[in-house]
Parts: C-alpha cells; sequence; structure tokens
C-alpha cells in the first residue's frame, strides 16, 4: 500500500488531537483513503515537555524547518497559531512544493490571499477546514457542495465561548463577569478571552467565510466589530420579553454587488433555528439561490472536532496525490482570476430594527420628549416597556423600533443622552427579524 509523508509543526492540543485521530482510525483511513499517512517528523518548540500522546523520538525536532524541507515529506500541517512564525512556515513549505494544511484563521483573514497566490503559483494544495467552527465542514460545503448558487447571506454563531455566556446568562441567569468566569473555569474560556468576547475571532471566520462565499477578500478593517461585554442581565431578559434571544452573530450579505460583513450581539427571533443553538456549539446558516436555506451545526473547537477537520483536509489532499492532481478546487472556490474587489457596507449605513434602553427620570413627559427625538431623526416606534416605577428615580425604558438607519439612530441617542432626564448611557441592539434569504 502506498505510503504517503506528512509532517506536523506543533503538537499542542489540536496537534495532539491529529495523532490521535490518525492513531484511532488508522484502518478506517486506509480503506477510504488507499494509502496510509504517515506521520514521519513534528516539529516542537520545547522537546523537554510533556505530550498528550507519546511519539517517537527520532520523528521529534526542535527545528520547523527539519519538517519543511524534509524532501520526502508531502504535506506540511501548521499549528502553531498566529502570524509568524506560522506564515513564514506555510510560504516556505510551498516553496518546497509541499501542500500544507492549517487551522489559522487569523494568518488566513489576513494573509489569505499572499498564500492562496502562492499555493496556486506552486500546483500544490492548501486546506484550511478548521480554519472556521472547528469540526463543522462548512468550508467544504460551500467550495464543493454549494458552488452552483449564487450565495446572499450567512449568519453564524462562530465562537463557542460567547454563545456559551449568553445561553448561560439567558437559561441561569448571572452577570457577564459571572459566566465567563465559570467559562474560564471549565476551559471553555482562555484565561485572556478578550479575541472571544470583543467578536475578534468571529470576526477573523467571517472574513475567511466572505471570502469563499462571494468570491471577495474583505480585510478585518472593513468588518464592523463588537463584542458581547456590554450585555446584561437586564437586556437578556427584555429580549425575553419581546420574543427575542440575543446572540453573538457573524453576518454577511450581498447587497447587489456591495457586501455588507459585521459581527455584533444581535437580537433574534426566539423560534429561529439559531436561536436555540446553545452553549459551546456553532452554527452557519447560508442561503443559495437555488438551495435555499441551509444549517450547518456542530462543535466549533476543541481538541477531536477541529482536529477532524485537520484529518479531513489530509484525506483530501493524499486523494488528489493518488491521483497525481492539484488545484481541482481551488482554495478560494472560484478561480484565481475571478476574486474581485468589492465595496463593503458602512454600518452608519444600515438600516433595521432596534432596541433601545434608556435609563430615563420617571416623570411625566420624558417619553414623550424620547419619542419626539426619535420622531425628528426619522425613527418610528413599534413597541414600548417600562418597568418598576420610581417617580423622580431613573427606570429603565425599553423602546423597539421599525426600521431605522444606524446613522439617524446614532444621532437621535447623542442628543436625548444629553437631556437632563438621561441618567447613563443609551444601550441599543440590532435586531435581525428574518434570518436567511434577501433580508
Amino acid at each position: 500500500m502506498k505510503r504517503i509523508n506528512i509532517g506536523l509543526i506543533g503538537l499542542g492540543t489540536v496537534g495532539t488531537g491529529v495523532v490521535r485521530l490518525l492513531r484511532e482510525n488508522d484502518d478506517i483511513i486506509r480503506d477510504r483513503l488507499g494509502a496510509e499517512i504517515v506521520l514521519k517528523r513534528v516539529a516542537v518548540s520545547d522537546l523537554s515537555k510533556g505530550r498528550g500522546v507519546d511519539l517517537e523520538h527520532e520523528i521529534m525536532t526542535a527545528d520547523a524547518r527539519d519538517v519543511i524541507t524534509d524532501p520526502e515529506i508531502a504535506i506540511v500541517v501548521e499549528l502553531v497559531g498566529g502570524i509568524e512564525p506560522a506564515r513564514s512556515f506555510i510560504l516556505e513549505a510551498v516553496g518546497e512544493g509541499k501542500s500544507v494544511v492549517t487551522a489559522n484563521k487569523a494568518l488566513l483573514s489576513t494573509h489569505g490571499m499572499e498564500i492562496f497566490d502562492k499555493v496556486d503559483g506552486a500546483g500544490v494544495d492548501i486546506g484550511f477546514e478548521a480554519s472556521v467552527a472547528g469540526g463543522v465542514p462548512v468550508i467544504k460545503a460551500i467550495k464543493e457542495g454549494l458552488p452552483a448558487n449564487r450565495i446572499t447571506s450567512i449568519y453564524g454563531i462562530i465562537n463557542g465561548t460567547a454563545n456559551y455566556i449568553l445561553s448561560k446568562m439567558t437559561h441561569d441567569g448571572g452577570s457577564f463577569d459571572e459566566i465567563l468566569r465559570d467559562a474560564q473555569e471549565k476551559g471553555y474560556a482562555e484565561a485572556d478571552p478578550t479575541y472571544d468576547v470583543d467578536g475578534i475571532d468571529a470576526a477573523h471566520k467571517l472574513a475567511i467565510l466572505v471570502n469563499l462565499a462571494f468570491g471577495t477578500p474583505v480585510g478585518l478593517d472593513r468588518i464592523y466589530t463588537e463584542g458581547i461585554t456590554n450585555i446584561t442581565p437586564m437586556d437578556i431578559n427584555f429580549a425575553t420579553e419581546f420574543g427575542y434571544r440575543i446572540k453573538l452573530l457573524a453576518i454577511a450579505k450581498d447587497r447587489g454587488g456591495r457586501i455588507e460583513a459585521r459581527v455584533h450581539p444581535t437580537m433574534i427571533r426566539k423560534d429561529d433555528m439559531l436561536a436555540t443553538v446553545e452553549g459551546v456549539y456553532n452554527a452557519i446558516h447560508i442561503y443559495g439561490n437555488g438551495v435555499g436555506p441551509v444549517l450547518f451545526y456542530g462543535k466549533g473547537a476543541g481538541m477531536m472536532p477541529t482536529a477532524s477537520a485537520v484529518v479531513a483536509d489530509i484525506i483530501d489532499i493524499c486523494r488528489n496525490i493518488n491521483k497525481g492532481i492539484s488545484g481541482r478546487v481551488p482554495p478560494l472556490s472560484c478561480l484565481e482570476g475571478k476574486v474581485r474587489s468589492v465595496d463593503v457596507w458602512d454600518i452608519n449605513e444600515l438600516e433595521i430594527p432596534y432596541y433601545i434602553r434608556f435609563s430615563a427620570i420617571d416623570r411625566p413627559g420624558v417619553l414623550s420628549k424620547i419619542s419626539g427625538v426619535l420622531g425628528d431623526h426619522n425613527i418610528s416606534i413599534l413597541s414600548v416597556i417600562q418597568k418598576d416605577r420610581k417617580v423622580g428615580d431613573a427606570v429603565p425604558l425599553v423602546i423597539v423600533t421599525h426600521h431605522a438607519r444606524e446613522r439617524e439612530l446614532v444621532a437621535a441617542l447623542t442628543e436625548i443622552d444629553e437631556m437632563d432626564v438621561i441618567k447613563d448611557k443609551t444601550v441599543y441592539l440590532r435586531i435581525e427579524e428574518q434570518i436567511g434569504g434577501d433580508s
């Protein structure tokens, strides 16, 4: 049976999972591939460090270039994360004529086009399924399952940490800080959770999805990004009362040649499928003009789910090696010359319903003043809730609007926040009434 040698750079959580999966499912993989995948070399930064798997001493190295330059290795798997030296490792491996597999969302969202161009010119392949939604095969689905479709929208819950926090706040109560500590204790959140709770991780993944779905690179600086750190139990409760759930959504839409790309806490109907995605699970809703709505759901992180995606890419590339081909499916689904630059909508031009929570003094005429300013800025009120009357004290006053333009909403709230009857900065959240289609 043919043997295909691979090299691994990085043996952390995901790398350990890759080794375990290759061993545990060796027979299944050989039956499906018709070849044996051999882990020939593993590069780690510290050879003295204990590992979650036992590997032969002779295949270990502290120099990644021992993997990259080994002429017997056909595929280099990069799992060190970050921008550098990961970028250099991948470019050098491609320059050596090797295909690569990576789970590095941060790298691909910032230097993806450079890497994809290099891969295309070298006549090798790249797999990056694990860079978005862990074990959920959404990248393969877009590239190979949906190429006949014009994709019009993507809605994704693609950060498990943020989804776990919002789920716990919704169902068990507790503040953001309390639930974050719980998530860290359970290993669902990093010691430094900034990328997760500030929406940056989701923005990295959305940049990759936009590139695949719409055939256009969108830089992180063009994706409006807002996290969940300011979500309070009060907003969770009011959302429930209005019939909504709050989720950190990554949203992308094709607006007739212009792209809408944003990540932020969003209110969605509680009976929507995405609203039922709880805990650390991920889900991506895609609408294609041929297939209609499709939903991908599963574990978006963790050792074995992510390893599953990495090994799937290895197997795909090995199949190409067996047939003596490469580049059968372009990295970005469309051909290199067809990748185009398009305009991205400014968040200020967004026009959707909004949830607004004021901290207003409870006295006659306050609602009239607020509604008057909103009206002056073309903002129409759909619903109003006021709780816990305390005459003369500040109380929450919540308004849900009809469709309004964000630019006008921000201007109205800036004016309202200067009123002497408003005691704290006003909170607002965007509402997506319809998930999918041409919404």
